[in-house]
């Protein structure tokens, strides 16, 4: 379970990557980097196995700001604290959904090897190659399910969208919130928002369950997770206003 905490940490060496001498590639960092993520994704990978599994379980959000503790110290990190960190960006789209339909098409074609729209359902064979390793890079760092590399996901796509049709992402709410989805993982991997509630630990089945039962549209569908259901789970467990 530790080495899941920080499977999908990824560095990239901006500096290397830049100097390299194929134009598509150096093209694709480029447009990384113009996103504001350089910060985040060139930060060297250095893990305190101990300590960061010591962070995840005792870690909770109030506020806006997570709270957690490491060796029996506190640690608050206020979105301003990591955004400042980082140097990320923030302003712009906080959720994935905001993304709009007109760059997801554009970008359906920009990053295209024969020319036609790739299909969002299909495989990252579909991808010139620059646009490939991109796909590795979001879903490594900071997607669902960093193992299934050649699968695109409607996720990963918008995530790619993003960086390449230079989208507006406020990138510190954007992942600070998706920490919530490691906090309620049973296995300690992010949770898949299509799949079953069995990948919960069991209090947040139970507030599933409550949540279907009560306010949700299906009610009678209790063991699927959906983003609307995961949404009012969310405002539960991260004390959102």
């Amino acid at each position: 379970m530790a080495s899941s905490l920080y499977s999908n940490a990824q560095h990239v060496d901006f500096d290397s990557v830049l100097a390299m001498d194929d134009s598509g590639m150096v093209s694709m960092f480029e447009a990384l980097e113009a996103s504001g993520l350089r910060g985040f994704l060139g930060c060297p990978a250095v893990v305190y196995e101990d300590a960061l599994v010591d962070f995840f379980e005792n870690a909770s959000v109030r506020n806006g700001v997570v709270f957690s503790t490491i060796g029996g110290q506190i640690v608050k990190i206020s979105e301003k604290l990591f955004a400042e960190s980082f140097e990320l960006p923030v302003e712009g789209l906080g959720d994935l959904s905001e993304m709009p339909k007109d760059a997801i098409f554009d970008a359906r074609s920009i990053v295209s090897l024969s020319g036609e729209q790739i299909n969002l359902s299909g495989r990252k064979n579909q991808m010139k190659m620059p646009y490939r390793l991109l796909c590795d890079i979001v879903a490594k760092a900071i997607s669902v399910k960093a193992g299934s590399f050649n699968a695109i996901t409607v996720e990963k796509f918008s995530l790619m969208t993003a960086v390449v049709c230079s989208v507006k992402m406020n990138w510190a709410k954007f992942l600070l919130v998706f920490c919530r989805r490691w906090w309620l993982s049973l296995s300690g991997e992010q949770i898949n928002l299509s799949g079953r509630k069995n990948q919960m630990k069991m209090p947040y089945r139970l507030l599933c369950d409550i949540v279907a039962k009560a306010i949700s549209v299906k009610a009678g569908s209790f063991n699927a997770i959906t983003v609307e259901k995961f949404s009012l789970m969310t405002a539960v467990v991260c004390s959102v206003n």
